[in-house]
């Protein structure tokens, strides 16, 4: 099975694209929501990963990559946590806003419009394309 495209959210005072640039890696852990938890578990290692600064910034700032399959969280007592580690890829050339992806139409049925409170999403090969493009110009 091909690579798959995700989105991760987090707030840039927390930890930042620039931090895990600084790190070379890290756990992505913290996911509390079930229906990004059930997103979380999907990730395989080679999958691609917007990352997103939330709060003032809202945008999509870098590209990171799963350097493993999703696996249980250790510091989660219940079992049902799972974490990923990832590594970032490069960051984009210009971020994209969140303002900019609203306020075209095309992508009207991407996750980050619809479920904006989603903190781990899927996003489909042309959606990746087309914000890839929209940060490197």
């Amino acid at each position: 099975m091909s690579a798959m495209n995700w989105l991760f959210k987090e707030e840039p005072s927390n930890y930042s694209f620039d931090a895990l640039v600084k790190d070379k890696k890290t756990v992505w852990s913290g996911v509390r929501n079930p229906v990004a938890q059930r997103n979380l578990r999907s990730i395989k290692k080679g999958d691609q990963i917007f990352f997103y600064h939330t709060g003032d910034e809202k945008s999509v700032i870098g590209i990171a990559k799963a350097l493993g399959d999703a696996y249980a969280d250790p510091g989660d007592t219940t079992g049902k946590a799972h974490v990923v580690d990832i590594a970032p890829v490069k960051k984009l050339a210009r971020p994209v806003t969140l303002k900019e992806i609203k306020a075209d139409p095309w992508f009207k049925e991407f996750a980050l419009v619809r479920i904006s409170r989603l903190s781990v999403m899927p996003v489909s090969d042309a959606e990746w394309a087309r914000i890839v493009g929209l940060g490197s110009s």
